[in-house]
């Protein structure tokens, strides 16, 4: 039996503020106060400093003494230190999928991908909160292939990456509007190689889609340095 406890106060409050960041509402450098933020939530002091850990944990926040907690910089360093890593694990996960399913029994990859594309049609490429909406249905998917896979340990690699991913993918798509049609095209072949059973294609695809993610965020970070 196993029992799924709620989320934590402190888990909330740091799904509150790495929204915040990954949106880029809080900037890299920005210092995050804590009784200013217990304030606005009105909680302790106390679950706000527990939040800050586990941001930190994600990448997202760095911890100085005497200075406290501000938004982790990203540079062209740290997003090809996390592409690196994210893009194998991804094809890990892909991998893994096709090595316990064949095929035919991977309808449901399918129909994950439809909705993902119905979210894309459906949006705006003005709306506000396209890339946001785009970013969670594209995680939707890779929520699907977990319970294909059945590993945790790969599971909770994946889902730690999620913020630092979500960030750069963020800047991508709210530079580049474009890319939320491109993100609805690399699931397409992405499920299309996974139908096939062609464990080879479908790493391609995730690489090609990946690489050039890596790239796009670079050249921004690279203009907005100069």
């Amino acid at each position: 039996m196993r029992f799924q406890a709620p989320e934590s106060l402190s888990e909330q409050i740091a799904q509150h503020i790495g929204q915040r960041i990954i949106i880029r509402d809080l900037k890299p450098g920005e210092r995050i106060q804590e009784l200013k933020v217990a304030g606005e939530l009105n909680v302790s002091r106390g679950s706000v400093r527990e939040a800050l850990l586990i941001l930190e944990r994600r990448h997202l926040v760095e911890i100085f003494p005497r200075r406290g907690a501000v938004v982790s910089g990203l540079t062209p360093g740290s997003v090809n230190a996390l592409y690196d890593i994210y893009i194998d694990l991804l094809c890990m996960l892909g991998r893994k999928v096709l090595e316990r399913w064949s095929g035919s029994e991977l309808g449901g990859v399918m129909s994950q991908v439809k909705e993902l594309q119905a979210v894309i049609d459906a949006l705006n490429s003005n709306a506000t909160d396209a890339a946001e909406q785009v970013i969670d249905a594209g995680f939707g998917v890779m929520r699907y292939a977990y319970r294909l896979v059945e590993n945790p340990f790969l599971e909770e690699t994946l889902e730690n990456f999620r913020p630092a991913i979500s960030r750069t993918y963020y800047v991508a798509l709210e530079h580049f509007r474009s890319e939320i049609a491109e993100t609805g095209t690399f699931f397409r072949h992405l499920a299309d190689a996974a139908v096939k059973g062609d464990s080879a294609l479908l790493e391609r695809v995730i690489q090609d889609f990946g690489e050039h993610q890596r790239a796009q965020v670079l050249s921004i970070l690279t203009e907005e340095n100069a």
